[in-house]
């Protein structure tokens, strides 16, 4: 993996007897003692948030065996959060604006000159997502929502009411039918980006998010970063194997996936022509942070036009799109074509951690792997914290709440020591 930041191997005694003090620790704790949960964060007439555990966060950024033994219990018992808690809370907006704490959100006045954007596509879990937008929340900023159409519309119902209840958060004005490694999830993205656009919100860069993401950094400290591209983008970018060549210069075609309700791009022999323009390939994550200027710029080229056209019938498109438009000469904040490539390990847009590539480059996933990706759990949130990056992903609160509450409430205390000279409190418009 050329170019990638090596990290020195655990040694494998050390998660030997750290499995063994939890094992010792689950048989010697009394159980119910351990998962019993605190009152919930937020509530509206006794209908709760989400669960939140009693647990200490620093213990388990310290690998404290006591507390992660604990969270290890917390797991095997988690109380499934559903989208109908959100729906009855957004229905009085008032109180869950109060309930979630909206209405005292503190901005710095970095913050209000250096608005962002985002554009977030999802198709489950609205608590979730109302939790991400949360952790970087600022009346400054402008957020689009992108939900899937084959959504469930008690899904539906509960991001809208979310977009209804926070003024500045709104569902794209143009939805797609999302199929995994289609051009659809492409579009998503592309629907969002046109309506922030549109936006009176002067947004200087446009970040995108999936329902599985989270922050690693509160807003406070994503504008700071930011200011100090000065209008580079911040994305992975890299010239493809030969493996991954056949993405794109083979046609495939959305078909019927056999057994489920869903379409796949599926292999044809047809050999496609060439990139128009004489674009070359590179390719990426469908993760960026991209500037105004670059987006505005791709928002009027005829071709980024035309490359859009000719990648209809590629594998994952959204997996070379934004990797091959930022190397094109001329574009704002271009990454010039003779630069080394920039892997997700030194991109900070996202930190993902693959299966394959634990313990040579990471650590072991403590959480669960899903299609080779892990699923972060508790015994992820120091290396999350201070490998570098801005977001993540995946999480899910079904496979460790944990992580996801630490984050949340290590978060907070950062941007509030971060935040020394505050204006007065800017409050949500509750009209």
């Amino acid at each position: 993996m050329n170019g990638r930041c090596s990290l020195p191997r655990l040694r494998k005694s050390f998660y030997c007897s750290l499995l063994a003090l939890c094992l010792l620790l689950l048989v010697s704790v009394e159980y119910s003692n351990i998962t019993e949960p605190l009152p919930p964060q937020a509530a509206l007439h006794g209908i709760q948030a989400y669960q939140k555990y009693n647990i200490s966060c620093p213990a388990i950024y310290d690998m404290d065996p006591v507390e992660v033994g604990k969270s290890l219990v917390i797991r095997r018992e988690v109380v499934e959060d559903n989208d109908e808690s959100l729906i009855n809370l957004t229905s009085n907006c008032l109180s869950f604006i109060k309930a979630r704490g909206y209405d005292v959100v503190q901005v710095s006045q970095q913050e209000r000159d250096f608005p962002l954007a985002y554009s977030i596509v999802v198709h489950t879990s609205a608590l979730m997502i109302e939790r991400l937008i949360k952790v970087v929340y600022s009346p400054s900023n402008i957020y689009c929502i992108h939900y899937d159409q084959k959504s469930l519309e008690q899904f539906i119902s509960a991001v809208e009411g979310l977009a209804r209840c926070l003024p500045n958060v709104f569902i794209a004005s143009k939805r797609e039918t999302v199929f995994y490694a289609g051009i659809s999830r492409l579009k998503a993205d592309l629907n969002c980006l046109s309506d922030l656009l549109k936006s009176e919100v002067q947004w200087k860069y446009v970040i995108n998010l999936c329902g599985q993401d989270f922050p690693l950094r509160s807003n406070f400290e994503i504008v700071s970063e930011l200011k100090r591209l000065n209008g580079a983008n911040m994305l992975e970018t890299s010239r493809p194997s030969e493996s991954k060549k056949q993405r794109f210069t083979l046609s495939y075609k959305l078909m019927d996936f056999k057994n489920e309700l869903k379409k796949l791009p599926m292999k044809t022999e047809q050999k496609k022509t060439p990139p128009p323009h004489g674009i070359e390939m590179f390719i990426g994550s469908a993760y960026f942070v991209l500037s105004r200027e670059f987006i505005v710029h791709i928002d009027s080229s005829a071709v980024v036009k035309d490359f859009l056209a000719w990648s209809e019938d590629t594998y994952s498109p959204d997996e070379h799109f934004w990797a091959t438009l930022v190397r094109l000469p001329g574009v704002p904040g271009e990454v010039p074509r003779y630069q080394p490539d920039i892997t997700d390990l030194m991109s900070k847009a996202r930190l993902v951690k693959w299966q394959y590539l634990e313990e040579e480059l990471y650590p072991q996933c403590s959480g669960k792997h899903v299609r080779s990706v892990c699923i972060f759990g508790a015994g992820e949130l120091r290396w999350l914290l201070n490998y570098g990056h801005w977001f993540a992903n995946k999480f899910d609160p079904k496979v460790d709440p944990i992580v996801i509450q630490c984050l949340e409430e290590m978060l907070e205390e950062n941007s509030y020591l971060n935040q020394q000279h505050l204006l007065p409190n800017i409050r949500v418009n509750q009209s």
